[in-house]
């Protein structure tokens, strides 16, 4: 399906489901986005495209929709960063709904609940704290072919020495852990990603 059809539609989608009138997911930007598409979209004046802070102290090379905005600002990531091509991901602006319903500030217990089963996470404290993805569950099979990367953080401080050890480090646990009933994770953070569809296959 080309994207300009869809883009002509997203008006008539949204005054449709008000529960989702700002929602941002895998059938609103895909892997043949454009920058132009994006321009297009969002209006030339709201995208800009330079340099941003990447993982790890590295810079990468990222569109930013809506940078003077907080509430509505967020990044869009090429796999050819030199000619703004290949769409990688986005992140997902605090105001907005991601896909399946998950949004910002989400219990992780309610995300839990959507993804319809226990999903894995990396332990807290440390540079890839809280990172999430879906394996299996309804956020695994997302429409668009896209995947859902989220980000957690405690809502709360443990004082107990062995809540924070169990929860703290370079580790897998499962999101209906015990200890998550006194920390109390919510989502900080949302990104969507897609395969580079030019990867080889080895």
């Amino acid at each position: 399906m080309s994207l300009r059809p869809l883009l002509a539609l997203l008006p008539l989608v949204f005054s449709i489901t008000p529960a989702f009138a700002d929602q941002l997911d895998c059938t609103t930007l895909g892997p043949k986005t454009t920058l132009a598409d994006l321009q297009k979209l969002y209006g030339k004046a709201n995208v800009v495209t330079g340099e941003v802070d990447g993982p790890e102290g590295t810079t990468m090379i990222a569109t930013t929709i809506f940078p003077k905005e907080a509430d509505q600002t967020f990044m869009v990531y090429w796999f050819d960063e030199e000619k703004h091509e290949r769409l990688a991901g986005f992140t997902v602006p605090e105001k907005d709904t991601g896909p399946g319903g998950v949004k910002i500030g989400m219990a992780i217990k309610d995300v839990q609940a959507l993804n319809g089963e226990p999903f894995t996470l990396q332990g807290f404290y440390w540079d890839y704290g809280g990172a999430a993805g879906f394996q299996s569950g309804k956020l695994a099979n997302l429409e668009g072919g896209c995947y859902l990367n989220l980000t957690f953080e405690p809502s709360k401080e443990s004082t107990d020495a062995a809540i924070s050890d169990a929860i703290s480090g370079d580790r897998e646990l499962r999101s209906d852990l015990k200890e998550f009933d006194t920390v109390l994770p919510v989502v900080t953070a949302m990104d969507i990603g897609y395969a580079d569809p030019e990867a080889s296959a080895d």
